[in-house]
């Protein structure tokens, strides 16, 4: 399969926000080569310059801390000067990334602000070969139990209810929707309608929430049918102390519970995949579907939730899954860094995402962040190698899971 580079790096260099008033710090910072680029073996070199209303500054303390997935630990510091950027040089001779932190302090130890008065830092890091990461084997029997899984769902009838409520969009309907499902809890969550719309008019898009116990949001995209759906089944547009009982209650710390994981069939994943691929079946049955364009979204537990509606439902033409959640669950027994998730189960292997690449065909976006340890670089290129329709892959530099700085580096990696 051909592979070509795209958007690439402007002159590898990156300029945080730059200064608006007095005393304002940020980090200028750069690699060598392309952040991906690299093969085992390979210097390394990282340089970082500390930056003052515009201006390089000198005299603070630079501290970094270097790990990997070829379970190599380093860490220094340095003095910032005028003159020239702090360098930190390392390698790695495994297929996989290397992870750089780096903090900012003060000569009494208290760490520099950046322009919004958080502590100035820098995530980020670079890889090697990740062209050729792949996940752990994946259960013999299955494609056998999606099968079945999709049996049991085939025995509920497609039901739903609606109810309009208030629309953030004049131009739009909107409607609460529940659609029975398996699992104990319906589908629920707010279904988007251009307002006139004739019958087979629409491409559909299915959208998903990460992690978290809330409702769905209302959500339009101009000329299309959306559904967003909240994750668990619950009720959409509550106050805020309904959303609270469940997290404090029974959603509290929901997938992370061994013993459920154990088993594909107790784990809490199922009823949340159960509910994906019936609110797929629900919008390809609504009228103004156009029969040809289905789309799903999400980021995080949203893209997990999106790569396991493509694999599982095959209309559907476009994944968009950004940062996704629960990739390369196995990775760590290869000694790559385990990101925020589950403990590994053979359970859990059938919603792996990097498992369910292998059976998706439409195209498929994706990226990741290279300072992202909730959900690591390896786990989201594990899942790109397995992708087997046109696919594109974005590795943003400086990014972590809830953070993308302002103008980054991004290198791109496409099929189309």
């Amino acid at each position: 399969m051909h592979v070509r580079f795209k958007a690439v790096f402007f002159s590898l260099a990156l300029l945080v926000a730059t200064a608006a008033r007095s005393g304002t710090f940020s980090l200028n910072w750069s690699t060598d080569k392309e952040p991906v680029s690299y093969r085992p073996g390979d210097a390394m070199t990282f340089r970082l310059q500390l930056i003052e209303d515009g201006k390089p500054a000198a005299g603070k303390t630079l501290k970094w801390v270097r790990s990997g997935d070829d379970g190599q630990t380093a860490k220094g510091e340095a003095t910032t000067a005028e003159a020239q950027p702090v360098e930190i040089k390392t390698s790695s001779d495994k297929p996989g990334f290397v992870r750089i932190e780096v903090g900012v302090f003060n000569a009494d130890g208290t760490a520099l602000k950046d322009g919004n008065n958080n502590p100035l830092k820098f995530e980020g890091g670079a890889g090697v070969n990740p062209s050729t990461l792949e996940g752990a084997a994946e259960p013999a029997d299955f494609d056998a139990f999606w099968k079945a899984q999709k049996a049991r769902l085939a025995a509920v009838p497609l039901k739903a209810s609606l109810a309009e409520v208030a629309s953030k969009n004049p131009d739009f309907q909107v409607y609460d929707v529940k659609v029975d499902c398996l699992g104990g809890k319906p589908v629920s969550g707010y279904l988007s309608v251009p307002k006139n719309a004739q019958a087979k008019s629409l491409p559909a898009q299915v959208s998903f929430l990460g992690y978290g116990v809330c409702g769905a949001n209302q959500e339009f995209r101009g000329g299309a049918l959306v559904f967003q759906i909240n994750a668990h089944g619950i009720e959409n547009g509550r106050e805020p102390e309904y959303y609270k009982a469940l997290q404090d209650g029974v959603l509290k710390g929901y997938a992370f519970n061994g013993e459920e994981n154990a088993k594909p069939e107790t784990a809490y994943f199922n009823g949340m995949m159960l509910r994906v691929m019936r609110a797929l079946e629900y919008v390809k049955s609504r009228p103004e579907w156009d029969g040809k364009t289905l789309i799903v979204s999400g980021g995080s537990q949203g893209g997990l939730q999106a790569i396991n509606a493509a694999a599982l439902d095959a209309n559907v033409t476009q994944c968009f899954a950004y940062k996704p959640w629960c990739g390369d669950l196995g990775g760590i027994t290869f000694g790559r860094i385990r990101g925020w998730r589950p403990d590994y189960t053979d359970g859990l292997a059938y919603y792996d995402i990097v498992n369910q690449a292998k059976r998706i065909t439409c195209e498929t976006f994706v990226n990741t962040g290279l300072g992202d340890y909730v959900c690591p670089p390896s786990s989201v290129s594990a899942l790109y190698n397995n992708l087997r329709g046109p696919k594109t892959i974005e590795y943003i530099q400086g990014s972590t899971h809830g953070y993308d700085p302002p103008n980054p580096v991004k290198q791109k990696i496409s099929t189309k």
